[in-house]
């Protein structure tokens, strides 16, 4: 089913959602703003997005039986993570659209295949090799050099499936660190990028090729779990405008309906390498949802029922800051600060570095 084909979902209709989490949740929010309803697939009723829509399938996302009755219930699927199975993600796909769909995903979910896919482009990346195997692992830090950093190739978020190698790491134990096996399709060994500044650019595309981006942004990032986007980056012009290509390029070259999140460094020459990309609303995106007059997750939802894109606009500058694990107990200060808006994502247990909720500040636009 080729879904860049299909007519455009009306308000009214029921979005599937692929994933409980709090882009989820947020995802059920904008769609609620649109007039559509939302039926959430995941994992427990306490999930994020669980707790504010009553249409919920609790399954394993295997669960064929659950995915057909899901299916039914539904006009159109999307997902907050990438890492649903493929299998699963196609057997919908024999019932109804799904944006972003499967061959889209076979690329995201696998960084070996998505390096290739941005290679391919002539797109800027750190220097790859494929591992499959930990007895591959000693040729290929020979032939990349250290500093390195082993990725699992699959089901690596937030900073996990990755380890760090030097010329002294013991690779049969850092192999092991990593998580990489069969299960993760082995790994991927990158070169380390010495950078000045790691940058985001997210793009939306709408099923007819029309394509709006938010301007790049820049990320800090704490145990490499994102702690800070600054809105927008503190970058030359022609380091924005590159950014904002490439994520054209690759949204459009993907064939992605909905949204894609390009992840980037700015190394110590200035040059834009793309690290990662992710076919869903970002982290680095929350921002947004004060900011501008559309969010990235209401962008989402015109993209995906082939809506208008509308425009993507600042009508501030920005600053969002994750409250991580225990951060969130702070929440007294931060509904205190009249400058200060507030989300929390309704999870009960705040584990150390678990984004439990997101603070966003505003500030008079600059030319940038």
């Amino acid at each position: 089913m080729n879904n860049n084909f299909i007519k455009e979902i009306e308000p009214g209709a029921i979005i599937g959602i692929l994933g409980g989490g709090q882009l989820g949740r947020m995802t059920v929010e904008a769609a609620s703003k649109l007039g559509y309803q939302c039926h959430v697939f995941c994992q427990s009723e306490k999930e994020p997005a669980a707790q504010i829509t009553r249409n919920v399938t609790i399954a394993p996302f295997e669960d064929q039986k659950s995915l057909e009755s899901f299916a039914s219930a539904i006009d159109i699927a999307t997902l907050e993570f990438e890492n649903i199975p493929l299998d699963s993600v196609k057997f919908i796909e024999n019932h109804v659209p799904v944006r972003p769909n499967s061959k889209i995903l076979s690329i995201v979910q696998n960084r070996i295949n998505e390096k290739k896919f941005i290679s391919r482009l002539n797109i800027k990346t750190a220097p790859f090799i494929e591992v499959p195997e930990q007895n591959l692992l000693f040729e290929a830090a020979e032939q990349i050099g250290t500093p390195a950093v082993l990725k699992t190739a699959s089901m690596g978020y937030d900073g996990k499936g990755q380890t760090l190698i030097n010329k002294s790491t013991n690779l049969k134990l850092a192999w092991k660190e990593s998580g990489a096996s069969p299960k993760t399709n082995g790994a991927i060994l990158e070169g380390f990028i010495s950078f000045k500044k790691e940058i985001s650019v997210i793009a939306g595309r709408s099923i007819d090729g029309s394509v709006a981006s938010y301007v790049p942004v820049e990320n800090l990032h704490v145990d490499h779990i994102l702690d800070q986007t600054i809105a927008p980056a503190n970058i030359t012009n022609k380091q924005a405008i590159r950014a904002t290509e490439i994520a054209h390029q690759l949204i459009t070259e993907l064939d992605v309906v909905g949204l894609l999140a390009v992840e980037m460094f700015i190394n110590t020459n200035g040059d834009i390498l793309v690290n990662e990309v992710a076919a869903r609303p970002h982290n680095s995106g929350h921002w947004t949802i004060e900011a501008c007059n559309i969010s990235q997750f209401e962008l989402l939802v015109r993209a995906i029922c082939g809506l208008p894109l509308g425009s993507t606009e600042r009508n501030s500058d920005a600053r969002m800051k994750n409250l991580l694990g225990e951060e969130i107990n702070r929440y007294h200060e931060y509904m205190t600060d009249p400058s200060a808006h507030v989300h929390f994502y309704g999870k009960s247990e705040a584990r150390s570095g678990r984004k439990m909720g997101h603070v966003n500040w505003l500030s008079p636009k600059s030319l940038k």
